[in-house]
C-alpha cells in the first residue's frame, strides 16, 4: 500500500511534458527569425545603390552563397548535434560551403594583394569588420544557445562549435551587405581571427551556454 500511495503522489505531480520540434524544424525557426531581422536592419541602414554592384559580380556572389550555406548548414548540424542519438558525423555537413568561401575569398586576396591604397593605411576599414562580426555574433548566440539547450545536448563541445561557427558565418554574411570594398589578405585574415574567437568563446563556454549538468 505504502507503495502504490507512493506511485500515486509521483503520478498527481507529473506535468506533461512538451516535445520539442524536430531538429530541422528548430533551426528553420532561429534562421527565419534572424533572416527577416537582418533584412529588415540591411534595408533601414545598407547603402544598397553601392554594396549590390559589387555583389553582383560573380566571384562575390559565389562568396556570398556559400557564406550563407556555411552558415545555414552550421545551424543545422548543431540543431542535429544537440539531440544524444545523431550521427557525430553532422560535424562535417558545413565543410564544403566553408572551403568555397575560402576559395572565393582568396581569389579575391590573390586580385588585392595584402591591402587597398586609402587613407586609412594599410589596415583600411578591416578592423571593423572584425568588431561587426564579433558583436553580431554575440545576440545570435545567445538566441540560438537557448533554443539549443532545451534538448539537453550530452556533448556540448560539437554543438557549440556548429553553433558558434553558424552565427560567426551569419554575422558575415550581413557584413557583406555593409562592405563596400573588396576582400584582401589583411581583410580576410581579420574575417577568420573574429570567427574563430566566436568559436573559441562559444566552446570554451558551452557548460553555462548549454546547460552545465550535462555540458562536457
Amino acid at each position: 500500500m505504502q507503495t502504490e500511495r507512493l506511485i500515486e503522489q509521483l503520478t498527481a505531480e507529473l506535468a506533461p511534458v512538451r516535445v520539442l520540434p524536430t531538429p530541422p524544424v528548430r533551426a528553420l525557426i532561429w534562421l527565419s527569425v534572424v533572416g527577416v531581422i537582418s533584412v529588415a536592419l540591411i534595408m533601414r541602414w545598407s547603402q544598397l545603390n553601392l554594396i549590390l554592384p559589387r555583389l553582383a559580380i560573380p566571384r562575390v556572389t559565389v562568396e556570398c552563397v556559400a557564406t550563407a550555406l556555411t552558415a545555414a548548414s552550421a545551424i543545422f548540424a548543431a540543431f542535429e548535434l544537440s539531440i544524444p542519438d545523431r550521427s557525430p558525423r553532422w560535424v562535417w555537413l558545413p565543410l564544403a560551403p566553408f572551403l568555397v568561401w575560402l576559395g572565393a575569398s582568396g581569389l579575391g586576396c590573390l586580385r588585392n594583394g595584402l591591402s587597398l591604397p586609402g587613407p586609412q593605411g594599410p589596415m583600411g576599414y578591416s578592423p571593423h569588420c572584425f568588431a561587426f562580426i564579433a558583436t553580431a555574433s554575440a545576440p545570435l548566440a545567445i538566441a540560438l544557445f537557448w533554443m539549443l539547450r532545451r534538448a539537453r545536448p550530452i556533448n556540448a563541445l560539437p554543438v557549440a562549435a556548429m553553433g558558434t561557427l553558424g552565427v560567426a558565418a551569419t554575422a558575415a554574411l550581413v557584413l557583406q551587405f555593409f562592405h563596400p570594398f573588396d576582400v584582401t589578405v589583411i581583410d580576410l585574415g581579420l574575417h577568420l581571427a573574429a570567427i574563430g574567437l566566436v568559436v573559441l568563446i562559444g566552446t570554451a563556454w558551452r557548460r553555462p551556454l548549454l546547460d552545465a549538468s550535462t555540458g562536457r
